[in-house]
């Protein structure tokens, strides 16, 4: 019982202060010609959350999530790509995709708890701007 109340105070305090602010990164071809983008999965946010990568170059997002108790995930839906990845508190996840059109794409956590507002409304989300 008191895990659950002490859940629900989390809960309701990270809705309460839940403020989307931009983080951005642009990202550079290393070497081997990939784009790497490192990737902080936290308490309903990404850090960054303006990603820019150019349009046909292979993109590998390097995904950290803080530990918690609180499930989360990324979705990511643009031409060409669809992706859906649980992540795990503390372990490192590799997402790999080749972006084929250029554009402003959101990527976001869908997560949602009760009746609660979703990861996503709580400032889970970001944008992935593809460049030519």
């Amino acid at each position: 019982m008191v895990r659950v109340f002490m859940l629900l105070v989390f809960t309701i305090t990270a809705v309460m202060a839940g403020e989307w602010k931009e983080v951005r990164y642009v990202a550079k071809v290393d070497e081997d010609g990939v784009q790497r983008v490192k990737i902080k999965a936290g308490s309903y946010y990404y850090n960054p959350n303006y990603i820019v990568v150019k349009k046909g170059i292979p993109v590998e997002f390097v995904i950290i999530r803080e530990s918690a108790i609180i499930p989360h995930n990324i979705i990511i839906e643009m031409p060409g790509v669809s992706i859906r990845q649980e992540l795990d508190p503390e372990e490192e996840v590799r997402i790999r995709f080749t972006p084929e059109a250029a554009g402003k794409f959101e990527f976001y956590c869908d997560k949602k708890f009760l009746f609660f507002p979703s990861h996503r409304e709580k400032g889970m989300w970001g944008i992935l701007e593809v460049v030519d």
